[in-house]
């Protein structure tokens, strides 16, 4: 998404246009104004006097405003236009677009200005798919206004465009003939909004300064304090605080505002395809985000809980008790087309609520939220041990009950070949990956606490404690690769243990499920050569039978994923590694202006000396946002204590001091120091050398 300019605001509309400012898309490029999963604008084209103008600058000034500076073609190799144009764009419910046209000369002008604008309102899914439309679209010019639309039976979408100067409106798009005096200027205010049939009339409308051109959209929250007064950051290492900030604007971007509690706000997963409500997306963001504000997880639990399953349903692959992987609104899930009014095809979502529920009591002391969903919590143990052990052999396995269109991997590692023998061939459904096993050990040992100490239950934390002490006995045992001294990365339909070597093991540190006993070898696997590229741990080892280090899930290293082996290497007293890992996501941070991709090539860092960007990534995307937030938590040593917050920390050298100040929490709000040795020539020799020199003090 490198060459184009993306406006963002609330999460559920965003608009990808070109460096102009138009949007000039085919049915299969993700350009144009979307919202709900439906793209609403495919065509918004400026022309002054036929010709497009010619790019002078692009300001991409908040996640919701973007600013472009335009001139007509001269023809020459020199800018010495006549005219210049201004375009300002702000994203709300649709978006507002300031349009300027200055005249430099001294001597008046007449121009033909001309938008022309298409709407072919494609699903996400037919952008993605390659798929063509059942319904119709229609154009229809209503006295000041001109109303693209779609219908298909009861779905309706329509996209509403309104100017305020003088105008002749067609079914194309809107014409102005321009009248500009000497060194004068022209302005119209364009409204593009989009009407969402079918879907209530949960509109947020935009509101606007007066007295400057500038708009500015109804923001709910303020742009990078989340409806929180976030931590300040400051350290000796200028790049951290830009990546910081960049993370804190990157998930406000990223907020998805649900119908079914309006005003509230979860992280959406990323742009440009995901901009839902995907369970496992926000409650990992959630965790990340948690030492720096607890709203969104507290928003992610209330809604994900209100759409917990409770029935079985094959082509939604929904059971009693289920967490939703991912819910979406367009018009194949509506015609039920896609399975997606929601989906349930994950079987790591579950506990991973569970997790979340207890972290945030820990962090907020929020007694009340647990309270509240106790049942919730309760139908959630209880699919884990109905549904999610589907065999009854003790572990949690999955299958798709919809074959047809439902995920065949449905773990985080959830595209279709990533779960591989080392050999290199494809494991059998259905799967237990091992990490999926650690997260209901956790979620268990974190239930039993809250039985014991909020739903006034002991006995069902005895149980639950004695079932995760087993589970870990049995796992320990089960999948331990003797000969090669990891974990199996799975369990298969056959029985066999899945033998390549992957990142899922440092997941295991963060559950706590390993032995202390098999900490070491995990450890020494997770930073050596075959695993940790310079940068980061790589998803599958080089050298495994399936290894590539621009596979998807085969070998490129995510951010988010090593935030958590970060945090599980703290969790065992591995504070260096930690250490080290969080310096290589964070100099991998500076070669993407402080926004970390969801993921990046698995290539040696002394091989390329920069990190290179996986070609699909999504940019923003909300776990590598809070990938930075949690590894700061890592290498800070944050954890909540009773009502008091721990502070541990194990800085990498070239970070020299930290300050974190006002840390919220059930302790009100606190501050964390840490110091480095500042070592200059550490920070040279990484650059030169593509290696980092990481020490702590």
């Amino acid at each position: 998404m490198s060459d184009r300019t993306i406006s963002v605001l609330e999460g559920n509309n965003f608009v990808v246009s070109d460096l102009r400012g138009d949007i000039d898309a085919s049915p299969t490029e993700p350009l144009g104004l979307f919202a709900w999963d439906t793209r609403f604008l495919s065509r918004w084209l400026l022309t002054v006097d036929g010709q497009r103008p010619n790019v002078l600058s692009t300001d991409d000034l908040d996640y919701f405003y973007v600013q472009f500076f335009l001139v007509p073609g001269t023809g020459t190799i020199y800018v010495d236009a006549d005219l210049s144009i201004i375009r300002k764009r702000a994203v709300g419910n649709g978006f507002h677009e300031d349009l300027t046209i200055l005249n430099h000369k001294d001597q008046p002008v007449e121009l033909k200005v001309r938008i022309e604008a298409a709407a072919d309102f494609v699903d996400l899914f037919e952008v993605k798919d390659k798929l063509t439309k059942k319904g119709e679209c229609y154009q229809r010019i209503e006295s000041d206004r001109l109303v693209l639309g779609y219908r298909r039976e009861t779905f309706v979408r329509e996209t509403l465009i309104t100017a305020s100067a003088k105008t002749d409106i067609d079914e194309h798009g809107l014409s102005f003939a321009v009248h500009i005096e000497p060194h004068g200027e022209w302005t119209t205010c364009l409204e593009v909004v989009a009407g969402l049939g079918g879907l209530g009339e949960y509109h947020e409308e935009a509101t606007y300064g007066h007295g400057d051109r500038r708009a500015r959209p109804n923001v709910k929250m303020s742009l990078d304090k989340l409806g929180e007064a976030v931590p300040r950051l400051s350290c000796d290492w200028p790049s951290l605080q830009v990546t910081y900030r960049r993370s804190l604007i990157d998930l406000a971007a990223l907020r998805f505002y649900p119908m079914v509690l309006p005003g509230q706000a979860l992280p959406a997963a990323g742009l440009p395809w995901f901009m839902t409500l995907f369970g496992r997306d926000s409650i990992i963001t959630s965790y990340q985000a948690l030492p720096f504000g607890s709203r969104l997880a507290v928003t992610t639990l209330l809604v994900l809980a209100q759409r917990q399953g409770t029935r079985i349903d094959d082509f939604r692959d929904e059971e009693p008790g289920k967490i939703l992987h991912e819910q979406r609104f367009g018009e194949m899930t509506a015609f039920e087309e896609r399975p997606h009014s929601p989906y349930y095809g994950a079987a790591d979502v579950t506990p991973l609520f569970l997790i979340l529920l207890d972290e945030v009591e820990r962090w907020t002391g929020n007694a009340e939220l647990v309270r509240q969903l106790e049942m919730e919590a309760r139908a959630a143990l209880t699919w884990i041990d109905k549904y999610g052990d589907r065999n009854g052999d003790g572990y949690v396995e999955y299958d798709r009950r919809n074959k047809e269109t439902g995920l065949e991997n449905q773990c985080w590692k959830d595209s279709w070949n990533s779960i591989q023998f080392a050999d290199g061939t494809i494991s059998r459904l259905p799967r237990a990956t091992c990490e999926i096993q650690g997260y209901v050990y956790d979620a268990k040992r974190r239930c039993a606490r809250l039985a014991r100490q909020l739903w006034n239950d002991p006995a069902l934390a005895e149980q639950l404690e004695k079932e995760a002490a087993e589970l870990k006995r049995r796992f320990n045992q089960d999948y331990w690769l003797e000969d090669r001294e990891f974990f199996a990365l799975a369990i298969d339909g056959d029985g066999r243990k899945v033998d390549s070597l992957t990142s899922n093991i440092g997941h295991l540190l963060w559950s706590g499920i390993v032995e202390d006993d098999k900490a070491e070898a995990v450890v020494r696997h997770l930073m050596g050569e075959k695993l940790f590229s310079g940068w980061g741990v790589r998803t599958m080892a080089e050298g495994e039978g399936g290894y590539n280090p621009i596979g998807y899930h085969v070998g490129t290293v995510w951010p988010h994923d090593n935030s958590f082996i970060a945090m599980g290497l703290r969790r065992y007293g591995y504070r260096e590694e930690a250490a080290q890992i969080a310096m290589g996501m964070l100099e991998a941070a500076t070669y993407f202006k402080g926004r970390l991709p969801e993921a990046f090539a698995g290539y040696p860092r002394e091989l390329t000396g920069f990190p290179v960007e996986y070609p699909t990534a999504c940019s923003p995307q909300a776990w590598a946002s809070g990938a930075p937030l949690l590894l700061l938590r890592a290498i800070l040593g944050l954890e909540p204590v009773g009502d008091h917050l721990l502070v541990d920390p194990a800085l990498p050298a070239m970070l020299g001091q930290i300050e974190l100040l006002d840390i919220p929490g059930r302790w009100g709000r606190v501050d964390a120091f840490g110091r480095g040795r500042v070592d200059t020539s550490a920070m040279e020799d990484s650059r030169q050398s593509g290696k980092g020199k990481d020490e702590t003090q």
